[in-house]
């Protein structure tokens, strides 16, 4: 019987196999955004604690490595995929009014709001910057169009916000936007810029759309019921902002009429309190099993755009990426 794959004897997989290349892409991302500046730079080497899974530079990696090999052009993307990925990092602790991150004080707590937009622009920005300087114009198209639809989704849950009613479609809609479309353009700008077919990009961004889904399914599954001793960062903001994440779609379409009632009270009260009793119901109803099941069923899909592959340490490696994505703490 296969062991569970642990996030460490993952790590050490990778590193064994990109390690050097992931190396690259971290002095690609730290020499394109060094500034003169002291106070930018300062700003610069704090988000740099927010560097952690690096599952996007990843994710292109090894597209590249499973559909042909690694090039040069795989360490410019990989690094602006990270770039964009710490923009929206940024803009979100905004929106979520978060205080901390990977065990360190987000921008817009120890300095502010404005800072933390206009740090976010700044990498935005640089990513563009990067991107342009590869031989073709293709590569700031895909991540343009990508970028737009993370913005969208964004925006779509500001919209949603407090809907009761939000069905699970619209809810797989907005995480396809704010989180999935980045990981589906790494698998395909990784398989395109190493040489392969449109089917086997297409097959790879899929891949990436699918694993994306799973990842936040179960980032919303710890941000209801994880630990943020565990985590690193700010927990609860989906309840405290009345975002319905999966689970308490679940919980409110399995409640009868006075039931859900109750429910939606304690969501619109939002306190402490209400959060505590929210979280009871969650644990005692089947809310949060069929949540996790919903993401296996997405990390199994992701697993399915890969028969395309031919056998490989690197295909390999991102089977057991969908298997990491969704067996967090909660």
């Amino acid at each position: 019987m296969k062991q569970p794959t642990t996030a460490h004897h993952l790590l050490s997989r990778v590193e064994e196999l990109i390690g050097p290349d992931l190396i690259r892409v971290e002095q690609q991302f730290d020499e394109e955004l060094q500034h003169p500046e002291p106070f930018v730079q300062d700003l610069l080497a704090h988000i740099s604690q927010f560097r952690g899974k690096r599952l996007r530079p990843i994710l292109v990696l090894l597209a590249a490595q499973a559909a042909g090999e690694i090039r040069p052009e795989h360490t410019v993307l990989a690094a602006v995929t990270e770039m964009i990925h710490t923009a929206t990092l940024v803009h979100d602790d905004i929106l979520d009014e978060a205080d901390i991150r990977r065990h360190v004080a987000t921008i817009n707590n120890r300095w502010n709001n404005e800072t933390s937009v206009l740090l976010g622009d700044y990498l935005f920005t640089h990513a563009f910057h990067l991107a342009a300087s590869l031989d073709t114009t293709l590569a700031c198209r895909l991540i343009g169009a990508s970028t737009n639809q993370v913005c969208v989704g964004e925006l779509m849950q500001i919209h949603e916000r407090g809907n009761h009613e939000l069905t699970e479609e619209q809810y797989l809609k907005i995480i396809n936007g704010k989180t999935a479309e980045l990981c589906a353009l790494c698998g395909e700008l990784g398989a395109h810029y190493a040489g392969a077919n449109e089917s086997v990009s297409q097959s790879l961004r899929d891949y990436g759309r699918s694993l994306g889904i799973a990842f936040q399914i179960a980032d919303d599954l710890l941000d209801v019921m994880g630990d943020e001793d565990q985590t690193g960062k700010s927990l609860g903001s989906d309840l405290v902002k009345q975002k319905l994440t999966l689970p308490l779609i679940r919980l409110l379409d399995a409640a009868s009429p006075e039931k859900k009632e109750q429910l939606t009270a304690w969501l619109d009260q939002g306190d402490s309190a209400a959060r505590q009793k929210l979280k009871a119901e969650l644990h005692a109803g089947n809310a949060i099993e069929e949540a996790h099941q919903r993401a296996l069923e997405f990390a199994q899909q992701a697993r399915v755009s890969l028969s395309c592959l031919a056998d490989s340490p690197a295909r390999r490696l991102l089977e057991d990426l969908t298997e990491f994505a969704v067996r967090r703490s909660f």
